[in-house]
């Protein structure tokens, strides 16, 4: 009730004031917790050597000015609607989507913690058809609740990745689409290391193991903030799966293939990258032992 409560409370505050709020705490979250902006800038700096400290900095301002842009508008997106997506969103490659699910297989939709992955995820919902999309509950009971609750909000049904396997299967099967975000550190029994921004990134395998098993198509897809603060929503074409029978070669293989698919997008738009996570934490050294 009380993640009801305060949906309702935040959304009697106008959206613009909202942003204007939430970039603002995350303005000052930049400044008063070095922890997390070293993070942001060690990163930035190993992934970006040929840019100056200038640019990097105002890289990092811009990402978390991106966290507070996204929490402002997550408010909004239960009262979406088919007719109403197009306030906030201009969308390309919708056919991508269609056409492979006329295959009967499901469909495998990628992407990251990019743009606002949360309006992305409704505007395929609302323009395509709902899905699932695999998450880790948050730490925080009452957040965890109130991100269920706007997920779920637009027919979207999240699954917790713990024992998700056979929920996954049966979505496939049933020709369903599920999300995954495949662009955060995972323990090295959970993935496999690719090359990330010219690092060792341990990776979820989940994406790849599935494609591999299931034959169902595999669809990119990213949401990026246009300068007029609108989104661009684009599906890209449905990628090849490298099959050569070799099973543990070929989820590198295809991990890597997906990873470079997120990194280009980064690249292109890097202050809409979730740059404070720790993406980097699991080392091979690890895996090793």
């Amino acid at each position: 009730r009380t993640a009801e409560i305060l949906l309702a409370l935040f959304r009697t505050v106008p959206l613009s004031w909202r942003r204007l709020l939430f970039r603002g705490i995350f303005g000052l979250f930049y400044h008063l917790s070095a922890s997390h902006r070293l993070i942001t800038l060690y990163n930035l700096r190993r992934a970006f050597p040929e840019k100056s400290d200038g640019e990097i900095r105002r890289i990092a301002r811009g990402a978390y000015r991106n966290l507070g842009i996204v929490a402002a508008e997550f408010f909004t997106l239960p009262t979406l609607t088919a007719e109403t997506i197009g306030r906030f969103v201009d969308v390309e490659g919708l056919e991508h989507c269609r056409r492979a699910l006329e295959k009967g297989k499901g469909v495998l939709f990628f992407g990251a913690h990019f743009g606002n992955w949360e309006m992305e995820a409704v505007a395929v919902s609302l323009l395509i058809k709902p899905f699932v999309v695999i998450y880790r509950p948050l730490d925080s009971a009452l957040l965890d609740r109130i991100v269920w609750t706007v997920r779920g909000a637009t027919g979207n049904a999240p699954l917790i990745k713990e024992r998700a396997m056979r929920p996954m299967l049966r979505t496939l099967k049933e020709n369903g689409m599920l999300g995954i975000l495949i662009d955060q550190n995972v323990d090295c029994h959970e993935g496999v290391f690719v090359d990330y921004f010219g690092r060792p990134a341990c990776t979820t395998d989940g994406l790849a193991l599935l494609a591999l098993h299931t034959g169902a198509p595999v669809i990119p897809g990213h949401m990026a903030r246009q300068p007029d603060g609108r989104y661009r929503l684009v599906l890209e074409p449905e990628m090849e799966v490298i099959d050569t029978g070799d099973r543990a070669a070929d989820v590198v293989i295809n991990t890597q293939r997906f990873t470079k698919v997120i990194e280009a997008t980064v690249r292109r738009y890097p202050d809409q990258w979730l740059w404070l996570h720790k993406r980097w934490k699991t080392q091979a050294c690890q895996a090793r032992r």
